[in-house]
């Protein structure tokens, strides 16, 4: 079956470990698009950071941010599809966070919000190439819609903070890690496997017709609900084990192969 899909998750398996687009990969994805592919990225990241992404590999479609809770067209900035974190379940995971002192992340707006300016905000803004506003008075803002809201902790803490609220607001949102520091939470509709069957719905196309590649927990939904669901080489062995196949590395051009086989070569493959 030809794909007419391709969903690619961006660090750790777009972007290699120096945070680049290698020139095999770039090579790879316009001859896909060339195909007439319709590819795509889908991130946790929020849309102003991932924009930058799909400019250096000169993406003109519609892009799925925010760990799915947002899909967007890069022009014009016409928004496709958007969820928001429940306002009650916003309210109760930050008096969660103010009662055990964690830093606390909102995203409202395609702003990156803190409530003061430390060195976890900093190293999170450095990373995503995006700058933060600082509000201290989170109460003001939280009858705002949120994209997305995000912890950033110790990775074993993390663990157990995420299965201590997970009885408390787990009903009404996403929980997931992007990477092991990094806890987030969005709509419960807010995830990569909901965004890309409604990608596959808006241009036409079958789940069946759909590549995803990821390398994180966030990425299994998507991995799960698309005909090949792929797991970078340097994935996290329980996504690997879910994958229909996997790849090389993201240092090793595995974006690359996976077009390469499956799109481009498939009589070969």
């Amino acid at each position: 079956m030809p794909y007419k899909l391709i969903a690619i998750d961006i660090d750790d398996t777009l972007l290699s470990d120096e945070l680049i687009v290698t020139e095999a990969t770039k090579s790879a994805l316009k001859a896909a698009a060339a195909q007439g592919v319709f590819v795509t990225l889908a991130t946790g990241r929020m849309f102003p950071s991932a924009k930058k992404i799909a400019a250096q590999v000169e993406l003109n479609v519609p892009i799925i941010t925010y760990q799915g809770s947002l899909v967007k067209t890069l022009f014009d900035e016409q928004v496709l599809y958007e969820r928001s974190v429940p306002k009650d379940a916003a309210k109760e995971l930050f008096a969660f966070c103010k009662e055990h002192d964690l830093h606390l992340q909102l995203y409202i707006n395609d702003e990156l919000i803190v409530q003061e300016d430390n060195e976890k905000a900093r190293r999170y803004s450095a990373l995503s190439k995006i700058p933060f506003v600082v509000e201290p008075d989170y109460d003001k803002l939280l009858d705002q819609p949120s994209t997305k809201m995000l912890i950033i902790d110790d990775p074993d803490y993390l663990d157990e903070v995420a299965a201590k609220l997970a009885p408390i607001i787990g009903d009404r949102v996403h929980i997931t890690k992007s990477k092991p520091h990094y806890l987030e939470f969005t709509h419960k509709e807010g995830t990569k496997g909901h965004a890309i069957s409604f990608m596959a719905e808006h241009i036409g196309c079958t789940l069946d017709e759909v590549i995803a590649i990821g390398d994180s927990w966030n990425d299994h939904e998507m991995i799960e609900v698309a005909g090949l669901g792929v797991a970078m080489g340097n994935a996290l062995p329980k996504l690997k084990e879910i994958a229909d196949y996997v790849t090389a590395s993201n240092n090793e051009d595995g974006v690359a192969e996976v077009i390469e086989k499956f799109v481009l070569n498939p009589v070969q493959s």
